[in-house]
């Protein structure tokens, strides 16, 4: 519950390390780092490094293979950090596969994990509490499944590696999450709304929200959720002082350029925080396309 997936022990050739820069807007006005301005340093540190030169990119992508994200989780720490001094991220990354109910592979994956320290401080103002000593202010979780994206649907998934040096089928074993997982109350918590309520606000997607895999890029997601979450918290009567310190997402179909869907969300309260339950659904389809599970701090 509202952890980020243990990262195990990886070998040196899948891990890097290396520094981040923070943008102005990385970073709140009390010195909180914003979830979103975490997960770009798995491709700063690991994707531009360790795997620009891995099999995973040179040769299943000359076959038309592709990682596919499928669930993230980002978690906001300690604090506070100031933008002027960069931050450090150490990344690893793991090969694995996961297997149906009788037992068979299902899925082959890659799983990535980030890990980012800075420096206390403040970027205006006196310097706080502790200042210049190391914080572990973020982490991430990133799930890919990898598929033949352009492939006729039949054929798209990917159950054994052919080739490039890689093991037909991973060795480590991963348990899948399921979307509906994080529609329900976490431990602790009680709701404050009796069902998921449709948010006012129709989502209709641009080509601004797009990326080069041709539909709507994954890090638009958290932003559409805190936005609804905040409109459904102040319907609540309660207050938006507050920051999402924690979002889980659960991918099971990308939105594309010119389409118009609707988000829903259930909000709780854990402890003295808040947090929302929700889905990104289109008409006629039976299932979300995205599930998220949300905390705020105040």
């Amino acid at each position: 519950m509202f952890t980020v997936p243990v990262r195990p022990e990886l070998p040196p050739d899948q891990c890097a390390v290396g520094q981040l820069g923070l943008r102005f807007e990385d970073v709140s006005q009390d010195g909180r780092i914003m979830l979103r301005g975490l997960p770009h340093g798995l491709g700063e540190v690991l994707w531009r490094t360790v795997l620009a030169h891995h099999a995973i990119y040179h040769g299943l992508l000359a076959d038309g293979v592709l990682p596919i994200l499928s669930r993230l989780v980002i978690e906001s720490l300690q604090s506070p950090i100031s933008i002027a001094k960069p931050v450090e991220g150490s990344a690893g990354f793991q090969l694995a596969h996961t297997v149906d109910v009788n037992g068979a592979v299902d899925r082959l994956l890659l799983n990535l994990w980030l890990d980012v320290h800075g420096v206390c401080g403040m970027t205006y103002g006196p310097p706080p509490d502790g200042a210049g000593a190391r914080l572990h202010v973020g982490r991430v979780f990133a799930e890919h499944v990898f598929t033949r994206l352009f492939a006729p649907p039949g054929e798209r998934k990917v159950l054994r590696f052919e080739g490039h040096g890689l093991p037909p089928v991973p060795e480590a074993r991963h348990e899948w999450r399921a979307a509906a997982e994080l529609l329900v109350l976490p431990e602790g918590a009680h709701w404050l709304d009796d069902m998921l309520m449709l948010d006012a606000a129709p989502v209709v997607f641009g080509l601004g929200q797009t990326d080069s895999n041709q539909h709507v890029n994954s890090l638009v997601y958290p932003e559409l959720f805190e936005r609804a979450a905040l409109r459904r918290f102040a319907a609540l009567g309660q207050s938006t002082v507050m920051l999402p310190r924690f979002v889980e997402l659960v991918f099971r179909k990308p939105s594309f350029a010119g389409e118009t869907v609707n988000l829903a969300s259930r909000a709780f309260e854990h402890g003295t925080r808040l947090g929302i339950a929700g889905v990104l659904m289109a008409e006629g389809e039976p299932k979300p396309r995205v599930a998220v599970q949300m905390l705020f701090n105040r």
